[in-house]
């Protein structure tokens, strides 16, 4: 049996704030953490200890570099390069970590994500020392147990680029214990991919939840016919279409406005805007601080995600939570979320007229909006607030230890 508190070794991108979210609430409660951050950064809650544990060139990032913040073109080109390569830097990275974790004597280990914490994970532990069994602390088995997150691209994405990303995500789903997903269809998928089927499972938003005291509708039904677009420049996202929506929607509602966030400097947009003649109607945005982007989400009718890999997109959630009507690209794990015609409208992420006719019917239709706008605060509220998703997974952290 365990005590309440844990000691737990987080492998994780920690300049994302969808880790830090999850990482914090483990700190905040008085758990002795360990973050092994595949980049390097700075991090403003309390350690036990951090180290830079680099995979997949990960080193060669600047500290500064926030996650999604280079051009269109050199995250794509980047996205490819570590999809053959990366799975190349495992076993030199895998030392590193395996040092830190016999150093450090975790209860639990959780990388938050496959490609390439859970990879680097499994890789370590694979070559386990059985003379490290801990049985003194009521672990039973060769090394501390693992936890792997999936987030919204790694099965449908990464895992099968190419075969050394085959492998090695067969691999770490072999090796994990237990299974964090924010979609039951990655759950669906990772048995696919070799998690066992009697292993457990939860299902919660990646970053932990939604803090309904920060997203929250506004006080009176926004007027004005502003779209936000929140996903900046990622390789799944379909901006191409988005912005050539745009003027098709703008020739039916020439006073709609459109807000595009972290894409203030971003070439491609700057030159879209320009060739579509749609420069007076689109603001792009630099990335915003959690508490500023809600204030963005309020002040918005419609909130766009255009993507065409995805589980549970946070800022999705963050707009649904703030009153925004959402449209978003028509994806199995989207569907666990969006009722298409009652709480939202899913379109197809690479058409823009697909994507300019939801737009269009969504800012004509007030009553739909306040309806879905009622519906998404409750789906919010039961299933995706932090307080409660972060109690259920430090449940579930003590179910995994006291069941190896």
């Amino acid at each position: 049996m365990y005590n309440h508190h844990m000691r737990l070794l987080f492998i994780a991108d920690g300049r994302s704030p969808i880790a830090r979210s999850w990482i914090r609430y483990f700190v905040d409660r008085g758990d002795e953490v360990v973050l092994a951050s595949t980049f390097q950064c700075d991090v403003d809650f309390p350690l036990k200890r951090f180290a830079f544990t680099p995979v997949a060139f990960s080193a060669v990032r600047k500290k500064s570099a926030a996650p999604g913040t280079a051009s269109s073109r050199t995250l794509g080109l980047r996205t490819v390069l570590r999809q053959y390569l990366g799975p190349l830097t495992l076993s030199l990275s895998a030392r590193k970590l395996r040092a830190l974790i016999k150093e450090t004597q975790p209860d639990l280990i959780h990388a938050m994500r496959i490609p390439y914490e859970g990879m680097l994970a499994s890789h370590a532990l694979g070559r386990w020392s059985s003379s490290l069994e801990r049985s003194s602390k009521g672990i039973a088995g060769p090394y501390p147990p693992l936890m792997i997150s999936t987030w919204g691209n790694d099965f449908t994405l990464h895992a099968p680029s190419n075969f050394l990303m085959k492998r090695a995500t067969r691999k770490a789903m072999k090796a994990a214990r237990a299974l964090h997903a924010d979609c039951q269809r990655d759950i669906r998928l990772a048995h696919e991919w070799g998690f066992a089927e009697e292993k457990p499972t939860l299902v919660i938003p990646g970053n932990g939840g939604i803090r309904t005291n920060i997203f929250y509708p506004p006080q009176d039904p926004v007027k004005e016919p502003v779209v936000i677009n929140p996903r900046g420049f990622r390789a799944y996202v379909r901006n191409d279409a988005f912005f050539k929506a745009i003027p098709l929607i703008l020739a039916r509602r020439p006073d709609a406005r459109f807000v595009c966030s972290s894409m203030e400097g971003e070439s491609q947009a700057i030159q879209w805007t320009k060739e579509l003649g749609i420069e007076h109607a689109v603001q792009l945005d630099p990335p915003l601080p959690h508490t500023q982007m809600a204030d963005v989400f309020r002040s918005a009718q419609v909130v766009v995600s255009s993507s065409v890999h995805d589980g549970t997109p946070n800022t999705l959630l963050e707009g649904m939570a703030c009153g925004c009507f959402p449209v978003a690209g028509d994806l199995e794990s989207i569907r666990e979320w969006i009722t298409p015609g009652q709480n939202g409208l899913l379109v197809n992420a690479g058409d823009p007229d697909s994507i300019a006719n939801a737009v269009l019917l969504a800012l004509g239709r007030e009553d739909l909006r306040q309806e879905a706008a009622g519906l998404n605060e409750k789906i919010i509220t039961s299933r995706a607030e932090y307080t409660r998703c972060m109690e259920l997974a430090g449940e579930f952290y003590q179910k995994v230890l006291r069941n190896p």
